[in-house]
């Protein structure tokens, strides 16, 4: 007896929800930066475990909003842990640890509050969730099993997991109770798929991780990349057309470097992956444009199934 269905990965900011979906699905369907908040919608990640087919929801991270994007991200989350059949809470343990710490730092203390913002939206939804501690390389066991039962106190938890997500350490264990809690029946997509992303939209994300990871301390969060064109060519290749948006005129050097140098960067990592990920050669070119007002355009948030009126 096979069986399918759906399962929600929720957390803070850079918590570790894409390199978990990553990790269970065995390949890259999520990118993952140095950057907090880098998902900003949800991306289904198609996991095997035995008969079970598991397909993650790596949802946006769940925060206080201030702009009409943040709240479109995270009306998303909690849209994907609403249709879900199983929920998972993941915390990073250490971020959560280091707060009373002389070496907290803001972001470790932003992080406790959003996870308390998801406790509290839990126990309003009234779904029960998997509690899985990320980040535990390290931490003593005594200090893991007092914030495990901290949490688990608050009454919105079913088990508890202790895992990491960058070197697998717990992650097989996780993987097994999700596929036991999806339902009967047959499976939703074709063995090998790995991910239901359009090739278009996932374009852009390998894209505008590779900008992250290049220019990740001098380009705030406002940038974002648009594929305008995406051709099947004859020879068998394809061509794709870019292109980085940016807000302000003083960020587009940025994005292009020193004789268009770190752009060629760019474009160079992301059309390997690219090629690898679509298994033919990748013609891509990029631009670089400034619109101080693409996060306020409703084709935006249509693209990448954002909900521009919430």
């Amino acid at each position: 007896m096979t069986r399918a269905g759906f399962v929600a990965i929720i957390g803070a900011p850079n918590a570790g929800k894409s390199t978990l979906t990553n990790r269970l699905v065995g390949a890259k369907v999520s990118i993952v930066t140095q950057k907090v908040q880098t998902t900003r919608f949800p991306v289904r990640g198609v996991a095997i475990e035995g008969e079970s087919q598991i397909v993650l929801v790596d949802t946006p991270g769940i925060f206080a909003p201030r702009r009409r994007l943040d709240r479109a991200m995270i009306r998303s989350a909690w849209g994907g842990a609403e249709e879900a059949d199983a929920v998972v809470h993941l915390i990073d343990v250490q971020a959560e640890l280091a707060v009373g710490v002389a070496e907290g730092s803001p972001a470790d203390k932003r992080a406790v509050i959003d996870v308390q913002t998801i406790i509290e939206g839990l126990k309003i939804s009234g779904r029960k969730a998997i509690l899985a501690l990320n980040k535990i390389d390290g931490v003593k066991r005594e200090r893991l099993l007092a914030l495990s039962q901290r949490l688990f106190d608050t009454g919105v938890y079913s088990e508890v997991f202790m895992i990491s997500a960058a070197d697998g350490s717990g992650v097989d264990d996780l993987k097994r109770r999700m596929a036991e809690l999806v339902p009967e029946g047959p499976w939703l997509y074709p063995a090998e798929q790995t991910a239901d992303l359009p090739a278009r939209l996932l374009a852009a994300e390998i894209t505008r991780e590779k900008l992250y990871l290049r220019v990740h301390e001098e380009l705030p969060y406002a940038a974002a990349v648009d594929t305008t064109a995406f051709e099947e060519r004859r020879d068998g290749s394809v061509r794709i057309e870019q292109t980085i948006y940016v807000q302000r005129d003083s960020q587009r050097p940025i994005v292009l470097g020193k004789n268009g140098q770190t752009l060629k960067w760019i474009g160079q990592k992301s059309r390997e992956e690219l090629t690898e990920l679509f298994d033919r050669q990748v013609h891509l070119f990029l631009h670089v444009k400034v619109d101080e007002t693409w996060a306020d355009k409703r084709e935006f948030y249509g693209d990448v199934g954002l909900d521009f009126d919430v």
